[in-house]
């Protein structure tokens, strides 16, 4: 049912097409209840978003957060342990909770107890600590834990529990388990009672793949067994990611353990899982530990203590988190009522992922080569082997991988949520990508870990792209989805900016159309070029121009020989004819993520050019804002004014504000973060807050590093002593970033590139250099030299150059109105062999401030070439 390939500029498959070639029953949405109208009102936020992490987290409905807040305002909850009329409210109300969650599994508290937990991990951590391991001796060889390699991290780190107990542990790859063969109905030893555990994932949250569930009764019975030992085994099933979006039936399939985490049901509360325990097995199990409310008696003079008699008491520790238990039950009752229970949300989301699986494994390139990699077991022939989740890598046109992270980038430009990496299954992640053991260790000697962006090592991926459905996904989604993957690697490249989908554009008519809808590359697309605006910093009649350090500024924009590069002039700079590196331009960014204030000389301070990136916006949550959240932060334009000792600020629409460039002494310090560092920050005031707030309509707030505060760099300059480390201001890496002119002018023009159609330009020089956001600019005289440089000199400042900089998606960001053009991240990626590096990061070198230091425009910049670099070697790409 992949169909064949998908030609540019041919229709891809139509939905009701697709689901009339099924070979089996596809549904989509809840009967009558409507799909559209579902996420218009209950998931309105979702307006303009397409989010594709359910497998990492799902969304809560709006009306079941208002049932649990009225629950909250119309009752008094009080702690469960006490014997007050509020308290046995609680207790009666969370026993209640805990009767719907073992029918939601289709058990009863006859057979399975409910062990409260903070989630998932802490479930596993309880089963490894209470096991009834028994270590090898004379006479036992000891229990055994045996694992399957497509397990979440929380189960493999078991292993260090069994490891203390010096019982042995065992991966087993799904393969062998499938191979393993089943023996006779009676298979077990019936004299040997010594315990070993089997764990296993009712669905690989890395693909998507879901194992059988009659493995559980295999397993237990002797009849499949993991390795050959005598003894008998238990089976603990990994359920969190499986049912999230399926049933599982405890009264057919009576695993011994069952680890869950409620927030990947119902997206609401977060932190709160439960153990289900099997109660033949709930005996066994041992406890060392106890805390509040699992006593029965305890003395605190003498070693006495008699545990409560129910196996939940006795493990949960404490006072259980009961008002996020209380909203449990709310979160059954909307998901009953929205879509009339679990069989209903296995079918639609595995529709989806079906849907798009089959059109995603259909795209071809023109010359046939396949656009992606898929990673799966199945053909997702059915919701019995598979799960809404598909895993994949983007490949190029000649068969290499793309990064997973500029896939990443690329996908938040259109506002898709996705998730990247190997998603804590790294034993999935080797086997599906080819990753040996030593490739892994290789990997984190050349600085790869879990979770960062180190997407290509050798050439050889290190991780993936996963997508995954909820209950409140729509085909809308899947096609917004689709439409990214053809616009980024089977888009025109013209220049012209890409289309971006929303699900509200998408299903914009109705939803019976939607269902009909089909995907059209973007070649049949014809978007309105975006106006070209180019001012010196700013907005339209607010332009300030360049000033120097006295901090004044003119009214009236001036202009340079440096501001615009002719034709001419461009062909020189390629080929080396501009002679010497000179500064054409010096910006600073008082605010982080705002608007640039460009100046023709500026001083130094410790952390770089005086006051760039000091300041910065914050949320009501006190969480830094960027472009990346708010592209409307270019359009806040600050001023130096240094003989004033104030900055002012305008923005198009406001009255200019000024904020003192000195702090308030009285001004209470708050703690923040930048780039995961911590640091010390003061709060600029009441009326730049209203002024910030009313200019994004909702709450913000202006913070400023406090002056006394030191923010070491992560990067020591080779001449430093360890006690000398640069320290930095706002920045995210450096304390200056410097870009040359040479390199902006080669991507310029193959962005500007004419086609057959002769389309006007649709970037400036001065347009591309804004985006950038550098400190320095150069003329170059060679594309890309600048990362050849090991040092540079300008007069008697010495800088060292601590690396490329790693670009994101803000280089899509018009500098000057705030819209987005995916082109220029794209075009960047493609020309620099998918790495997105553009300009290189300065530190100072053993900067003395003893005086005044200064930077100018016009200043000659000496570099020094790295040792393994000549400059005749200096590439110039095509």
């Amino acid at each position: 049912m992949a169909g064949g390939a998908a030609p540019r500029g041919a229709e891809l498959l139509a939905f009701a097409r697709f689901r009339e070639s099924s070979k089996r029953p596809l549904a989509y949405g809840y009967g009558s209840r409507g799909l559209q109208e579902l996420r218009e009102r209950e998931f309105g936020r979702l307006a303009g978003t397409v989010y594709l992490d359910h497998a990492g987290a799902t969304l809560f409905p709006q009306s079941q957060l208002t049932s649990f807040t009225n629950d909250l305002m119309e009752n008094v909850y009080g702690n469960p342990h006490s014997q007050n009329i509020s308290s046995r409210l609680t207790h009666d109300t969370v026993e209640h909770v805990r009767y719907r969650i073992l029918a939601h599994f289709h058990t009863s508290p006859e057979d399975y107890s409910v062990i409260f937990t903070a989630g998932s991990t802490a479930a596993l951590k309880l089963v490894a600590e209470a096991f009834p391991w028994v270590s090898p001796g004379p006479e036992s060889s000891g229990s055994r834990f045996c694992y399957l390699t497509d397990s979440h991290t929380s189960v493999v780190g078991m292993r260090k529990v069994t490891m203390a107990m010096n019982v042995t542990s065992v991966p087993v790859r799904p393969e062998d388990m499938w191979s393993a063969e089943t023996r006779g109905m009676d298979a077990s030893v019936p004299d040997s009672q010594l315990p070993h555990l089997f764990c296993y994932p009712a669905q690989s949250n890395f693909s998507g793949t879901r194992y059988p569930l009659s493995w559980i009764g295999e397993v237990k019975s002797g009849r499949r067994c993991p390795v050959t030992v005598p003894g008998k085994w238990f089976v603990l099933l990994d359920a969190a990611s499986y049912v999230s979006t399926s049933p599982l039936d405890l009264s057919v399939h009576q695993a011994d353990f069952v680890p869950l985490s409620f927030y990947k049901i119902f997206g609401f509360p977060t932190g709160l899982g439960a153990l289900l325990v099997n109660n033949r097995v709930a005996p066994l199990l041992r406890k060392t530990y106890f805390g509040g409310g699992t006593a029965a008696a305890y003395l605190a003079g003498e070693d006495f203590y008699i545990p409560r008699r129910s196996v939940a008491e006795r493990f949960e520790d404490g006072t259980i988190s009961f008002l996020d238990v209380i909203a449990l039950k709310h979160g059954f009752d909307a998901l009953e009522r929205l879509t009339g229970g679990m069989e209903n949300i296995k079918q639609h989301t595995f529709t989806l992922a079906q849907y798009t699986y089959t059109a995603l494994s259909a795209l071809r390139y023109p010359s046939g080569a396949p656009v992606v990699r898929i990673y799966s077991d199945s053909e997702f022939s059915s919701p019995e082997v598979q799960g809404p989740v598909i895993n994949f890598n983007v490949l190029d046109p000649s068969g290499n991988i793309i990064g997973y992270s500029q896939v990443d980038k690329m996908a938040s430009l259109y506002n898709i949520h996705l998730r990247t990496g190997c998603f804590c299954n790294t034993g999935a992640c080797q086997r599906h990508l080819g990753i040996s053991d030593e490739m892994v260790k290789k990997h984190l000697q050349a600085g790869h870990v879990c979770g960062d962006d180190v997407d290509i090592i050798d050439g050889q991926p290190t991780g993936s792209v996963r997508i995954s459905f909820g209950y409140m996904s729509t085909l809308e989604d899947a096609q917004a989805f689709l439409r990214f993957i053809i616009a980024m690697q089977l888009h025109q490249s013209d220049g012209q900016p890409l289309p971006q989908t929303t699900p509200r554009e998408a299903g914009a008519a109705s939803e019976s159309e939607a269902l009909d809808a089909r995907l059209i590359t973007v070649d049949t697309c014809s978007p309105s070029p975006q106006e070209d605006v180019r001012t010196a910093s700013g907005v339209g009649d607010d332009s300030p121009s360049t000033v120097d350090a006295g901090g004044s500024y003119p009214h009236t924009p001036t202009t340079t020989g440096t501001q615009e590069t002719p034709p001419e002039k461009a062909a020189g700079a390629l080929h080396g004819g501009l002679g010497p590196h000179v500064i054409t331009n010096l910006y600073l960014y008082p605010i982080k993520s705002c608007a640039a204030f460009e100046v023709t000389k500026w001083p130094l301070g410790n952390q770089g050019l005086l006051y760039d990136r000091s300041w910065m916006v914050v949320n009501h949550n006190g969480v830094c804002l960027s472009q990346k959240q708010e592209p409307r932060l270019c359009l806040i334009q600050p001023f130096i004014d240094l003989q004033q000792k104030v900055m002012v600020i305008k923005a198009k629409g406001m009255e200019p504000i000024e904020v003192p460039l000195e702090e308030n002494e009285q001004a209470q310090v708050c703690q923040s973060k930048v780039c995961a560092d911590r640091v010390n920050t003061y709060n600029c005031g009441e009326k730049i807050s209203s002024w910030l707030s009313r200019f994004f309509g909702r709450p913000c707030q202006l913070i400023k590093q406090s002056s006394d505060f030191q923010r070491s760099a992560k990067i020591r300059g080779k001449d430093q002593s360890a006690g000398a480390t640069a320290t930095l201001s706002l920045v995210n890496e450096a304390q200056y970033l410097l870009i040359n002119r040479s390199s902006v002018l080669e991507l310029w023009q193959q962005l500007n590139a004419s086609d057959e159609n002769g389309k006007e330009e649709l970037f400036s020089m001065e347009d591309l250099i804004s985006r950038f956001r550098a400190n320095i600019i150069t003329n170059g005289t060679r594309a890309f030299e600048e990362e050849k440089w090991d040092e540079i000199s300008i007069g008697s400042l010495h800088f060292q150059v601590s690396g490329p900089c790693h670009r994101c998606q803000i280089i899509c960001i018009d500098q000057q109105t705030g819209q987005r053009n995916q082109n220029v991240f794209q075009k960047l990626s493609e020309s620099r062999e998918r790495k997105v590096n553009f300009g290189v990061y300065l530190m100072h070198m053993s900067l003395d401030l003893s005086s005044p230091r200064f930077l100018s425009v016009g200043s000659q910049v000496l570099p020094v070439l790295k040792e393994n670099a000549k400059h005749h070697d200096l590439p110039a790409s095509d």
